[in-house]
């Protein structure tokens, strides 16, 4: 009897989407270590991974992102016909998935792969070819949204004139693989992925206190993207240093004048290693920091190698949001811009990275 109720239940997460690469981009944003927490909430889904105890990064999708999306709780069949924000924030359904495959699987046809910057990757899936199709010949530039001009924004994921490949996910609950099908048009081949899952393992816990920060930057992500994705490879250590702005002084005519003391960067970036080091910094333009809020001087450092790991969350991105706690905890949220036209909600991908002990 049980069996069969069990079996009559809708599965705890059916999602579905016409076009994958969006939700394939955010995946690949938090692609640096297999092993991945996939949470399920009446809101949507959040991916997150970790690596070494130090760096959390996690994916926010949003529900309205999908064309259709349904979650039921395995706790209360009836908890996703409610609104309350509590009982979406405290009923969820977590479990473990290899990061690497989900993606793999959401690439099959070869239509959501990362744009690429040189050609190199942009025909190493073979598409099927649709009636009427006599063309053989594999390098017919555009696939799949990868123009040839090799932007790294989110726009070149959905400038293909082609459909992209179509999918419903589902999971029916603790103990069962996630399943995928995925069809590039209604004529098509159909491919059915089961994704074996497993029990969530705790992650770090990196809390961020807005009343404890003390630094908080909003930038376009090229100006940040451009300076990291510059640096040298030797180094190991980067530094951020925020200052105040500077104040001005008023003279006895009431006149205002710039103080004459020498004035400290609002923003600088700093890399260090063995054989040099370089900084940037970022002048006080609104147009290069539309938001600096700056409590005190402020100076972390991080591992390099941890901080590279958000670049291609950030080649994807449109705005950064940069905080700092004054224990040194860094937060770096990326707007990832939906591609429906209105009512979608953004996603967003944040990094959490500890500060580097000689800075206490």
């Amino acid at each position: 009897m049980s069996q069969t109720l069990e079996e009559e239940l809708p599965p705890v997460l059916k999602a579905s989407v016409h076009d994958v690469r969006y939700f394939s981009a955010l995946l690949r944003g938090v692609n640096f270590v297999n092993r991945a927490t996939m949470t399920v909430t009446d809101r949507g889904l959040t991916i997150t991974v970790e690596e070494a105890r130090t760096l959390l990064g996690t994916a926010f999708i949003f529900s309205d992102i999908f064309d259709e999306y349904a979650y039921r709780s395995e706790n209360s069949p009836a908890v996703s016909s409610q609104s309350s924000d509590d009982v979406d924030m405290a009923d969820n359904v977590a479990f473990e998935v290899p990061l690497n495959t989900l993606i793999e699987c959401l690439n099959i046809f070869g239509t959501a792969g990362p744009a690429s910057t040189n050609g190199s990757n942009a025909n190493k899936f073979k598409k099927w070819k649709k009636p009427g199709d006599d063309s053989d010949n594999d390098d017919d530039g555009d696939r799949g949204g990868r123009g040839k001009s090799g932007s790294r924004a989110i726009d070149s994921y959905f400038n293909g004139s082609e459909k992209g490949t179509g999918m419903r996910m589902t999971y029916a609950g603790a103990g069962n693989p996630l399943t995928l099908l995925l069809a590039e048009d209604a004529t098509g081949p159909t491919t059915t992925c089961e994704i074996a899952t497993f029990d969530p393992e705790p992650h770090l816990e990196l809390d961020f206190d807005n009343s404890k920060m003390v630094l908080k930057i909003i930038l376009k992500s090229s100006w940040l993207r451009d300076a990291l994705s510059e640096l040298d490879p030797s180094f190991d250590k980067l530094t951020f240093i925020g200052n105040s702005p500077p104040k001005e002084s008023v003279s006895t005519t009431n006149q205002k004048q710039p103080s004459r003391e020498v004035s400290k960067p609002m923003l600088r970036i700093q890399a260090a290693g063995t054989f040099g080091s370089t900084e940037m910094d970022y002048p006080n333009d609104r147009d290069v920091l539309e938001t600096f809020e700056c409590t005190r001087s402020v100076r972390f450092s991080y591992r390099l190698q941890l901080i590279s790991r958000t670049l291609r969350a950030l080649q994807s991105s449109t705005k950064t949001s940069l905080r700092i706690d004054e224990e040194g905890l860094l937060s770096l949220q990326f707007l990832m811009p939906s591609p429906k036209p209105r009512g979608a909600s953004d996603a967003f991908i944040e990094f959490r990275c500890l500060a580097l002990d000689d800075d206490f």
